[in-house]
């Protein structure tokens, strides 16, 4: 795989998520006070996330660094926790507000 691909890859993936971050956002604002607060915990280590990638989908597409293996560790680690806190936090808004959430 040439750089190139493996960066517009990351790039594409990172979009994704960033949508599905937009997505969750969304559904917790509509939640009430009582649900908001349960989880605000993780919407703002979530947002911290979403930050972060705002950055590194900008890196992606301005430039495409020789060497990755520090950063590609970094957005490893970072997809595998944002990954869990998505999934917690969309199981919580599923079952606090019943209307199809998709995910």
């Amino acid at each position: 795989m040439e750089l190139t691909d493996y960066c517009k890859g990351v790039e594409s993936e990172l979009t994704t998520w960033r949508g599905k971050l937009h997505d969750m956002t969304t559904k917790f604002d509509s939640l009430g006070t009582a649900e908001r607060v349960k989880i605000l915990p993780n919407i703002e280590d979530l947002n911290i996330v979403l930050s972060e990638l705002e950055d590194r989908i900008g890196e992606l597409k301005h430039e495409c660094p020789t060497e990755w293996s520090p950063a590609k560790k970094e957005i490893d680690d970072a997809h595998i926790d944002m990954r869990g806190k998505f999934e917690e936090t969309m199981a919580f808004i599923g079952r606090a507000a019943p209307v199809s959430v998709p995910g």
